[in-house]
């Protein structure tokens, strides 16, 4: 299927978020089997059952009217999301921008990313910011190409995972 046949929309059912969640769980899979670094860096900041709460928590944490999770299909099939939170008043941080194997190279990342700087923007945030392993060429180059610029880290990080991340910020 080609990108133009590609829906986003904001996850609000309860279908919905189920398959966002299912698509999270899948994410956290990709990340563990990567490589070792990631693999470790998926068990320093989502054990099993850290994560298995923050699925439980995702329509709260991503609640309107400051924050967003949008679903991405390809006809009735979840191949995509990405979720938006505030982490002060004028900072929103883009979560778990994921697109599954089969869907992968058709831009759909890309409109994701988009359409989760725009409803920041809309919403009143003056920065987006976002982290990601520094092995995942790709998704720098497509942040970057969003508009992104390299930053330090926005947040606490432990000392052992900073040389293997990078984090971004972009300015709205």
């Amino acid at each position: 299927m080609k990108a133009a046949e590609v829906s986003i929309a904001p996850a609000t059912t309860a279908a919905e978020l189920a398959a966002v969640q299912a698509l999270c769980w899948s994410y956290r899979a990709y990340l563990e089997n990567f490589a070792p670094v990631e693999r470790r860096i998926t068990e320093v900041f989502y054990p099993p059952a850290k994560y298995e709460a923050l699925m439980g928590e995702l329509a709260h944490i991503h609640a309107r009217p400051r924050g967003i999770i949008l679903l991405a299909r390809q006809g009735d099939t979840p191949v995509g999301c990405g979720m938006t939170q505030p982490l002060d008043d004028a900072t929103a941080e883009i979560k778990r921008v994921y697109v599954s194997d089969a869907a992968r190279g058709l831009g759909i990342a890309r409109q994701l990313c988009a359409q989760l700087v725009e409803q920041a923007r809309q919403d009143g945030f003056g920065r987006v910011v976002l982290d990601t392993s520094r092995a995942f060429d790709t998704a720098r180059r497509l942040y970057t190409g969003l508009g992104f610029v390299e930053t330090g880290p926005y947040q606490p990080i432990p000392e052992e995972m900073l040389p293997h991340l990078c984090f971004f910020e972009k300015r709205l």
